[in-house]
């Protein structure tokens, strides 16, 4: 591009309300000119005084403890969900459940999944004894602090 095509494309993108100019010649690169008027910043209303609540931190101070076990009546422990998801009695379809009906446990002993967010948390027994009765069929939802184990300690 010479001079005098030059000066008359910075006259017209001067006189003119064009807002972008670009042009592109290339023969391996040649002749790249790019114009963008900048325009003053255009005046912004301000918005309307609105009464804001003061923040208050919701933040945990410490981390979430699993739900507290309930001991019943008949002297059962109950083991309760910590959180809400869904219950799985085994690691896969496929695998062997943590626990049966009847079973003797250990304190610390895998009895089941929840599914929380895709994320598989296991729920450990927080007892030794015998599991009593399984109180959630496998792949139902549950809730936070729902009982799903009923163990006689030993």
């Amino acid at each position: 591009m010479n001079e005098d095509k030059l000066r008359k494309l910075l006259e017209l993108f001067h006189d003119s309300d064009i807002e972008e100019l670009e042009v592109q010649h290339s023969f391996w690169h040649g002749t790249r000119i790019r114009l963008t008027r900048s325009r003053a910043p255009s005046p912004v209303a301000p918005a309307a005084s609105m009464p804001v609540a003061p923040i208050v931190s919701t933040a945990p101070t410490e981390p979430a403890a699993p739900a507290p076990a309930e001991k019943t009546d008949d002297g059962l422990h109950e083991v309760l969900s910590p959180m809400v998801g869904t219950f799985y009695r085994a690691a896969s379809p496929e695998a062997d459940p943590f626990v049966r009906e009847g079973d003797r446990i250990e304190s610390g002993q895998t009895l089941c999944i929840i599914e929380a967010m895709k994320i598989m948390n296991e729920i450990p027994a927080d007892v030794q004894g015998e599991v009593v009765e399984i109180l959630v069929g496998d792949a139902q939802p549950v809730e936070y602090n729902q009982a799903l184990f009923k163990i006689r300690p030993d």
